[in-house]
């Protein structure tokens, strides 16, 4: 049971306390020891022990950390209670709002509060805590500027009616038949006259209005092509400060928050801090408590920053939320996507889902009428996208290019790449995958090459290029290996045989961005050629003729955008074997896409008759994730249905299932073993040599019932001190 926090400032000390009992939430990994418990508050703590602070306390006989969660006069326990062992720190680093949110996320994720709060806060640090915090310095705008954006709101935006109970801790509305509808946004109303990019959008204008007069309104926004998602963003979080309101921004990566960041800055002052892990322990702990006391009104960070304990909550924003970098490796493995919904719900606070695509999740929340679309006009997008193009679209095409489909890259796409260069204007090339050649097989009978030692694949390295003799061609394209090596123990493979046919000859299987730029660079010689992925990545290019080779998600901007851009290897991406794999490439190709300048050119290397193709030809994300979401729910696939992956061995998948009393409609799907690359690491020790996964699957009316059955389970598992590997995660990324 969750307690709100008394965030009364601390009491004088005096000889009689009035509220003698501490109730303490210890941090303990067993999965039934998730609750509180009371202690003894003894008379020298009595001013410093206030609900929020960090504590040690004896458990089993031995120290653990803790948080005091309340001051209580009397306690429910008959027997004999121990005292507090130590307050660690004054700093109330657990606010109330938190506190309702952690319980929220470990009930919607089948988990502890103890592992949540291990993700909301971060470890103390005594000298940062005991420097104090500067006041922030002022805005750079003036008040009077803030004054005039209230006074340019008319009429308010009317609330979204609240959803039903469930979606507070548990569920998040798929179909508008369990939440009630949203009302229709209000009339335009002015946009303050320094923001007037988002005069292109439909109800940009009503977005703006709601937040300065304090609403919460949620929107599902699609940035136009070439648009300053940045600056959009900043300017979402100034007018929300303004108001008197925190806002909160999320970004995939250190390149955007840098973006989004200095944006922000611009606009309301160093009242806006980053928070991300690569900070360092002091310098991120100085800025989470500046957040914490309040003076760090705007918070930019990756996905731990959902968890900001910022005043006041106006404006919770996630950037592009089908990056998987929003996915937390750790138990009990939350996205935060999720989470930003659950305390945009509980606070009151408004909601922005924004990116070039749309993932399902997001349609299916603006499907349901929790948020509302945030779209540009379709003249609007048609002005500012630039042409695109799949090779072989027409008929007149293939004509002109019999092979165009059937080639790499086609003759259509050096021709406008030549036109662009000689004109001054620089070629953006994406590649799916990095290294030289990532992926190797055999070139008889197209068997892939695997490592003798662990079976896994064999790619040559960027240390390798051809044109050292790694690779000597033959005929008909196909090259014999000389030194491959193994992708994932690093042995050289001097003598490969294929396992099937007995062929030492090796082909390339995909083509890797170091090899990409060296072709690049003979196809246009005296053109330079700049390479960003990996362990370089640019963050921007020069303007002039050059070609930049990227990796995906690596794509540099350059200054009036690209004009011609190459999307590569297209069925690379969208041949994986994942649920969310169109979804993933259209993503990855608007991205690069929203480079080009209005008047550029944008070849994608895929068939032109896949629906994913057409969403990115006609611009038309909106349009794609329906699709997307209509598929999914008649295959009964995650956002229709809620899914729980549970991965271990036999054994502790057997003994959780036999203790978890599942709702009547769930289906239980597999067991199947999982490959040793779709494995991730147990938090219990090493992986087992065989292990497992088991789905649940269940509607989403039942996602709540299967939380709790499973936490339960997981409870009266750990009485049993088993340490058999096992992981429950609710609706994963990567189902397998």
């Amino acid at each position: 049971m969750d307690h709100l926090l008394d965030v009364a400032a601390p009491r004088p000390a005096s000889t009689t306390m009035t509220h003698p009992i501490a109730r303490v939430l210890p941090l303990l990994e067993p999965a039934h020891l998730d609750r509180d418990f009371d202690y003894l508050v003894p008379p020298e703590m009595d001013e410093i022990a206030q609900p929020g602070v960090r504590v040690r306390v004896r458990f089993s006989g031995r120290l653990v950390d803790g948080y005091l969660l309340e001051r209580l006069e009397k306690s429910d326990h008959t027997g004999k209670l121990v005292r507090l062992e130590r307050v660690v720190s004054p700093e109330r680093v657990l606010t109330p709002e938190i506190l309702k949110l952690v319980g929220a996320v470990a009930s919607r994720y089948a988990g502890t509060r103890a592992d949540v709060l291990r993700l909301a806060i971060p470890p103390r640090h005594a000298k940062v805590e005991s420097e104090g915090t500067d006041q922030p310095e002022k805005p750079k705008r003036s008040s009077k500027k803030a004054k005039a954006v209230a006074a340019e709101v008319g009429e308010e935006i009317t609330r979204v009616d609240p959803v039903v109970e469930s979606l507070s801790a548990q569920d998040v509305p798929v179909s508008a038949d369990v939440v009630d509808e949203a009302p229709e946004p209000a009339a335009a109303q002015p946009i303050p006259e320094e923001f007037p990019a988002w005069g292109r959008y439909v109800h940009g204008h009503s977005f703006l209005g709601a937040l300065a007069a304090g609403r919460g309104p949620r929107a599902g926004w699609q940035a136009l092509p070439g648009e300053e998602w940045a600056r959009r963003l900043a300017e979402l979080a100034a007018v929300t400060v303004r108001g008197g309101r925190s806002a909160v921004i999320m970004v995939p990566d250190q390149r955007d928050l840098d973006r989004v960041l200095a944006e922000c800055v611009a606009l309301v002052g160093e009242s806006a801090v980053g928070l991300a892990a690569g900070l360092g322990p002091s310098a991120r702990y100085r800025r989470w408590l500046s957040v914490l006391r309040g003076t760090a009104r705007v918070v930019v960070g990756t996905r731990s920053a959902v968890f900001a304990p910022v005043k006041e909550l106006g404006l919770i924003a996630i950037w592009d939320d089908g990056d998987d970098t929003f996915a937390e490796p750790r138990a009990p493995y939350p996205h935060a996507r999720e989470v930003a919904m659950l305390r945009a719900h509980e606070t009151g606070a408004a909601f922005v889902a924004g990116g070039f695509s749309r993932t399902a999740e997001v349609q299916a929340i603006v499907e349901s009428g929790w948020a509302h679309d945030l779209l540009a006009d379709r003249s609007v997008v048609r002005q500012a996208m630039p042409r695109i193009t799949a090779p072989g679209d027409t008929d007149a095409a293939l004509e002109r290019d019999p092979i165009a489909q059937a080639i790499r890259i086609p003759a259509v796409a050096f021709t406008e790449a030549r036109k662009a260069l000689k004109a001054g204007g620089p070629v953006l090339v994406q590649v799916p995958r990095r290294g030289y050649i990532p992926a190797l097989s055999c070139a008889k009978c197209r068997t892939p090459a695997r490592c003798r030692h662990c079976n896994g694949p064999l790619a040559l390295p960027d240390s390798a290029p051809a044109s050292r003799g790694a690779l000597r061609s033959g005929r008909d394209g196909v090259a014999e290996a000389q030194s491959p090596a193994c992708r994932w123990c690093g042995i050289t493979e001097a003598a490969f045989r294929c396992g099937a046919c007995g062929s030492r000859a090796l082909r390339a299987v995909v083509i890797g961005a170091s090899r990409t730029a060296e072709e690049l660079g003979r196809a246009f010689p005296g053109v330079p050629v700049r390479g960003s992925g990996g362990s370089s990545i640019l963050n921007s290019v020069p303007e002039g003729p050059q070609v930049v080779v990227s990796t995906i998600g690596a794509e540099p901007p350059v200054p009036g955008g690209y004009a011609v851009a190459m999307l590569l290897d297209g069925w690379a991406l969208l041949g994986r074997a994942d649920l969310r794999a169109a979804e993933d490439a259209l993503r990855r190709w608007m991205s690069a896409a929203a480079l080009v300048r209005p008047d550029g050119r944008v070849i994608v290397m895929a068939d032109a008759g896949l629906p994913t193709v057409q969403a990115l030809v006609r611009w038309d994300p909106v349009w794609h994730a329906g699709f997307e979401l209509e598929q999914r729910a008649e295959v009964r696939f995650p956002p229709a249905v809620r899914f729980a992956a549970i991965d271990g061995t036999t054994e502790s998948i057997a003994e959780l299932l036999g203790e978890a009393k599942l709702p009547d409609d769930v289906e239980i799907l597999g067991p199947v073993p999982l490959p040793p690359g779709a494995r991730k690491p147990f938090s219990s020790g090493d992986s087992p040599a065989e292990v497992e996964r088991m789905i649940l699957r269940a509607d989403r009316s039942s996602g709540a019932a299967l939380s709790r059955a499973l936490t339960a389970a997981q409870a009266v598992r750990s009485t049993h001190r088993s340490d058999a590997p096992l992981r429950v995660q609710i609706d994963p990324i990567d189902i397998g």
